[in-house]
């Protein structure tokens, strides 16, 4: 059972990363972003893909690290997202942002071996 929730943590992590390294790009390239300014964006989904690759290896520290990271990046969403945002696109955007990391690493906390 415990493997299975391991798994279930590790797609979930990579599914996330991988999703906002691809929104990050594609959304630069739509908008022919120039490659300067396109590049922290894009540096962002890297890291994302980083910090779910991480608990493969290590996986208590890993989850305590995406569980951190999804807090703090629901919470600066929620600060800092653009103006003119409706409550509700400023919610679903800090729950897509923040909330599978959260729950990725809650899993790979709950079934470290």
């Amino acid at each position: 059972m415990k493997l299975h929730i391991v798994f279930i943590a590790r797609g979930l992590a990579i599914l996330w990363a991988v999703f906002w390294l691809f929104f990050f790009v594609a959304e630069s390239w739509v908008w022919h972003t120039p490659a300067l300014v396109a590049a922290p964006w894009a540096g962002a989904g890297l890291l994302f893909v980083m910090l779910a690759l991480i608990p493969w290896r290590w996986e208590r520290g890993g989850g305590r690290l995406l569980v951190a990271v999804g807090v703090l990046l629901g919470v600066a969403y929620a600060i800092w997202a653009p103006a003119g945002l409706s409550i509700a696109s400023r919610a679903i955007t800090t729950i897509v942002l923040g909330g599978p990391p959260i729950l990725a690493g809650l899993l790979f906390l709950r079934g470290h071996r």
